[in-house]
């Protein structure tokens, strides 16, 4: 695939744009989204991704369209499994839901930036030494059997989970003094002539260390589906534009995806063995068929594809008839309503994660929510 750098330029700078114009029309001024225009919205993001692979199968041919989609639809998918825990951070912020907009816009543009990195530093190593390819399929294959056995265990995640959200937040107020309470969307202000931190720029950071995290196993999932930095990339920005949107349309949905995280597991060892036997088929080792290419089967783009879309087709119908069946459950999003002067790290009564009965959940890494303070368990 033939990429110039001013078709990549040009993607950069639309992209930013996109940043700009949605911060500038919808976050600056603090509100909260209504269903209809976080419904919008969404509809927006996910026609203008069918638009670029559309143009990339026609610029490029099928086989990088199919590859966009392939991992488009497997970044998104993902990308959901990131709501559960956005919830929780902003119920232990108790971050007002008229400013939660800006949070989340601001931490999935950084969480993009770190991702960018992560993408050029992949596509180098693979360019490299093919045997990278191993390595990414194993931490996938880890991943799903890790999360699959959490799902069916139904256990929470292990408290030492929670080290790293309450470790960032322990480094932000050393390195910026933090008040108690929310001064707008102010991220700093000044209290006593002095410059403090405000608990929505912790939120913030906490968010965008967090997804920052998840593209530990998203960013080799979708290697494993194509090789194309461009590709990558631009799978990574349009699945992460709508997310805000998402977290806002979603509501109380997300409590009743009960077996997503099956679903999910289920994609990740595939695009583990789809890696793998890449890897065999390319192989350097000399350990392994002598350094000599392994003549095994490579999974194609098109049946990558229609087993991603039929394993989330499942997953969701799934869900769906065993929440009707059990009368559902309650909104996992229905939360945060607190007054912008709350100051307590403890969400307000009833706006928790496990406030409305849903089911506790973990997230594919095995990671528990962030903890505010670092000192209790997070979920």
């Amino acid at each position: 695939m033939d990429v110039s750098m001013l078709v990549w330029g040009v993607t950069i700078i639309a992209v930013i744009g996109v940043f700009v114009f949605d911060f500038y029309t919808h976050v600056r001024t603090p509100h909260a989204p209504s269903l209809r225009e976080s419904g919008t919205w969404s509809l927006v993001y996910i026609a203008l991704a069918c638009v670029f692979g559309l143009v990339v199968w026609w610029v490029w041919g099928g086989t990088y369209g199919g590859e966009f989609f392939a991992g488009y639809v497997t970044e998104k998918a993902l990308s959901v499994d990131n709501l559960f825990v956005f919830v929780i951070i902003f119920a232990k912020f108790a971050v007002p839901r008229e400013l939660q907009q800006k949070a989340l816009l601001l931490g999935i543009a950084i969480a993009l930036v770190l991702r960018g990195v992560f993408i050029v530093l992949g596509a180098a190593a693979i360019n490299a030494y093919a045997w990278v390819f191993y390595i990414f399929g194993a931490i996938l294959l880890y991943t799903a059997i890790k999360l699959m056995r959490e799902s069916l265990a139904g256990e929470e995640a292990e408290e030492d989970g929670d080290a790293d959200g309450g470790r960032v937040m322990r480094i932000v107020r050393k390195v910026l003094p933090t008040t108690t309470e929310f001064h707008g969307d102010r991220l700093v202000t000044k209290v006593d002539g002095h410059r403090m931190a405000t608990p929505l720029l912790g939120a913030l950071v906490v968010i965008g260390v967090t997804d920052v995290l998840f593209a530990l196993d998203s960013i080799p999932a979708i290697f494993g589906l194509t090789q194309e930095p461009y590709l990558v990339f631009t799978a990574n920005a349009l699945a992460l534009m709508g997310l805000r949107q998402l977290f806002f349309l979603l509501g109380g949905l997300l409590d009743r995806l009960v077996y997503l995280s099956h679903g999910l597991s289920v994609i990740l060892a595939f695009i583990a063995v789809k890696l793998i036997l890449h890897a065999l088929h390319e192989n350097t080792l000399p350990f392994i068929n002598g350094g000599e290419s392994v003549h095994v089967p490579e999974i194609s783009t098109g049946l990558s594809l229609g087993v991603i879309a039929a394993t989330l087709l499942i997953a969701a119908v799934a869900s769906l008839l065993k929440s009707r069946r059990g009368g559902g459950a309650g909104g996992a999003l229905d939360q945060p309503h607190a007054s912008a002067g709350a100051g307590s790290a403890h969400p307000a009564p009833g706006t928790g994660p496990d406030a409305a009965g849903g089911p506790t959940r973990t997230n594919r890494s095995g990671k528990a929510a962030p903890d505010a303070d670092g000192d209790g368990p997070g979920r």
